[in-house]
């Protein structure tokens, strides 16, 4: 299961940089649309993605 989240949330954050990449409204202190909803996807799948890692390790 680990692995599959990784992967996933590693997709995510790709897509994110490759939209931010080309969007000439994302800035770093702002984002469009479809900018903020990669972001929060890859933000919520990083955070879900290391508390994993974290109740793995006790």
């Amino acid at each position: 299961m680990t692995t599959d989240l990784y992967g996933r949330y590693q997709a995510a954050h790709t897509a994110h940089r490759t939209h931010r990449a080309t969007c000439t409204s994302c800035t770093d202190t702002s984002r469009c649309r479809t900018g903020q909803q990669l972001y929060e996807s890859f933000a919520a799948l990083q955070d879900a993605y290391l508390n994993r890692l974290r109740q793995d390790r006790r």
